[in-house]
């Protein structure tokens, strides 16, 4: 009955706050200031550090611990996005006063279905214990493909969802309404921000495979996995326009994000033989996050000559 109870309240506070958002505080479009980002930025933050303070009065020392740890994962695999949503904005030409209210709404979705893949997750876990070393493997994968990757290129038009869209409802260039249906006479049509949606939706998807095996290296609580997923998503948006700008000075992250994932990928592998403590996993991830960024501006990319 407790859990039960802590998991409503949860979900009753999140809502609420996903509603204070867009009624309240983001009510007017515009575009959002990197000020403005920053601010909401620091507000996430500082309230996951709060809701962590929570768990550890609550649910101990160690449940805090596993949740710090692995919202730190959360956050940093959730960078990737960034480098991925300012591509997607890019290449359809989305005005950043209607950018927010896309990634409201995808975010929303994204909360969905990471709730899906949680469970989906631990219960594979549970009943297939060998699917870890499954997990494992590829997460080392993606970290090496990641590592030796070239610079990301975005081909919506490739996306099988959005085909899929189109057979069925046609769709409009006009976007100056700002809603994701307009009325072409009788005929409901798709705009652009609708199109976009789709597109982030369906990669995120991609991100969810790689992020949700990747805290599960560290814990199997439900109520630990998930709220350090949401948290992390949450602030993801207000992270976007506050390094939108800026995000290519950072180009050892990307080396750094690879490093994260081979070492949670290989403490699955290793979890029979020996299981790295939750601290020592926070110290290495925490460590790496930290190089890679001080080196990025230590040693700035050259800017390649015509």
């Amino acid at each position: 009955m407790t859990q039960i109870l802590l998991w409503i309240s949860f979900t009753l506070f999140i809502i609420g706050l996903l509603i204070l958002d867009l009624k309240v505080f983001q009510r007017e479009e515009h575009e959002i200031s990197i000020k403005e980002a920053l601010l909401w930025t620091g507000f996430w933050i500082m309230l996951s550090l709060a809701f962590n303070a929570g768990v550890y009065f609550f649910m101990g020392p160690q449940k805090a611990l596993e949740f710090l740890t692995g919202y730190l994962i959360e956050k940093s695999l959730s960078v990737d996005n960034i480098f991925v949503f300012i591509l997607i904005f890019s290449y359809f030409g989305i005005p950043g006063k209607y950018q927010h209210k896309i990634l409201f709404w995808g975010i929303l979705g994204a909360l969905l279905m990471r709730a899906l893949f949680i469970v989906a997750g631990i219960t594979l876990i549970h009943y297939i214990h060998w699917v870890i070393y499954v997990f494992g493997g590829f997460l080392v994968f993606i970290g090496l493909r990641m590592a030796f990757a070239k610079e990301k290129e975005i081909h919506p038009e490739k996306n099988r969802l959005l085909r899929l869209v189109k057979k069925f409802m046609p769709v409009t260039e006009d976007m100056k309404s700002g809603k994701f249906f307009i009325r072409d006479g009788k005929t409901l049509v798709a705009t652009p921000l609708f199109v976009v949606l789709i597109v982030i939706e369906s990669t995120d998807v991609v991100f969810a495979v790689d992020s949700i095996p990747a805290i599960l290296s560290i814990t199997l609580n439900p109520f630990i996995v998930y709220t350090s997923n949401v948290f992390a998503i949450l602030g993801l948006r207000a992270l976007y326009f506050a390094l939108a700008g800026i995000m290519k000075i950072f180009h050892f992250l990307n080396y750094g994000l690879s490093i994260i994932l081979i070492f949670v990928g290989a403490k699955m592998l290793m979890a029979e033989v020996y299981k790295i403590p939750v601290g020592a996993a926070l110290a290495v991830v925490g460590g790496v996050l930290l190089i890679s960024i001080v080196a990025s501006l230590m040693f700035p990319e050259k800017e390649q000559s015509l």
